[in-house]
């Protein structure tokens, strides 16, 4: 006799669909995304700068005003094209900036490309010197203020630290010239070389305008210390500007990542908590440093202006000041367009390093 057994419905088990494992395209979107945000963003900088630097009419009056007669300044308007409709004048700015044409100065009639090429890499120059001071003086301190939290020497670097980028930068300029130049004679005042380095630097085939790199690319060591010597001072007042900030971030991240399980379990061993600091919470707190890292450029580009005024260092800091004591608005325009391009792209790279570091910045 067979015996039949009713077997309960059993509801079918739904299957979760497999993951992509594509995490690269995840990545790529995002460089892709961020790159293709910088067309929208620099068009909206010169944008604005355009019609800001229109405000206060064309700019051959703004430059010229009072000092030609009547008749020879409204011909120089209309051969300029300033008399036209003020949209008329804002698309054919727009074709000349994608074609590389940024017009001609006023003031000493140079092709604003060229300007800018000439005086760009001093600016560069200074602010690669500058990060190399920021970060050089930031992180070690961050990262002693950390091991050190709640005692004297932490107390004393975060006050230093507030003291750096609270400080503006042309009164640390001026207090470093004092102490360094005039009062001990140990550097020297003001420029980017002496009169001879310069006149060396130039003569050299395809020169990159960054001193210290042609003066090693020339093995002329001479002028690579005439050249370090005079740019102490200006890193020094420029990069302790962010080196402030840069220690702020690092003893706050690394506190907050030594209370992580694994620094905890790591002590639990018997780990010193130097090495806890330098091997197991140092990196961790380098992610914070690189993403601000765009922003503090915007911050060092702003006061490499102050800091190339100070020094007499000529770069594009210094021209703008002298362009806009002349009035001439169509070079300081195309300055002001050369920064707002950088800060940028300068954004786009900080941005994708930190999600080649930490993948979580990209979802």
């Amino acid at each position: 006799m067979t015996t039949l057994i009713e077997v309960p419905d059993v509801e079918p088990v739904a299957v979760a669909p497999k993951r992509k494992s594509g995490q690269g395209g995840g990545l790529g979107r995002y460089i892709v995304v961020r790159f293709f945000l910088i067309i929208p963003t620099i068009f909206i900088l010169v944008t604005l700068v355009f019609f800001l630097m229109r405000v206060i009419g064309d700019p051959i009056t703004a430059a010229q005003g009072g000092r030609l007669p009547p008749d020879v300044l409204a011909q120089r308007i209309h051969d300029a094209g300033y008399d036209r409709p003020i949209f008329v004048q804002y698309f054919e700015y727009l074709g000349q900036v994608v074609t590389g044409n940024f017009g001609t100065t006023i003031t000493d009639r140079r092709p604003v490309v060229e300007m800018l090429s000439t005086f760009g890499a001093a600016t560069l120059e200074l602010s690669i010197n500058a990060l190399i001071v920021a970060l050089a003086v930031g992180i070690p301190l961050g990262l002693l203020a950390a091991q050190r939290r709640d005692r004297a020497t932490d107390a004393f670097l975060r006050f230093f630290a507030i003291l750096c980028y609270a400080t503006p930068v042309f009164f640390s300029g001026l207090l470093l010239k004092l102490t360094f130049s005039v009062w001990l004679g140990w550097l020297p005042v003001a420029g980017r070389a002496s009169t001879r380095t310069e006149l060396a630097m130039s003569s050299l085939a395809a020169p990159s305008g960054i001193y210290w790199l042609d003066a090693l690319r020339s093995g002329n060591f001479a002028a690579l210390g005439d050249v370090v010597s005079h740019a102490v001072l200006p890193a020094i007042a420029l990069g302790f500007l962010t080196a402030g900030v840069f220690l702020r971030l690092v003893r706050t991240n690394v506190i907050g990542t030594l209370g992580k399980d694994y620094v905890e379990a790591g002590r639990s061993r018997g780990v010193s908590e130097f090495r806890l600091v330098t091997k197991h919470a140092y990196k961790p707190a380098l992610i914070p440093i690189i993403t601000v890292m765009g922003l503090q450029i915007a911050l060092m580009l702003g006061g490499a202006v102050l800091t190339e005024t100070t020094f007499e260092w000529k770069g594009l800091g210094y021209q703008l000041v002298q362009y806009l004591n002349a009035r001439d608005f169509v070079a300081v325009q195309g300055i002001v367009v050369l920064l707002a391009v950088i800060v940028a792209i300068t954004n786009f790279i900080v941005d994708v390093v930190a999600a080649l570091i930490d993948p979580r910045v990209r979802y």
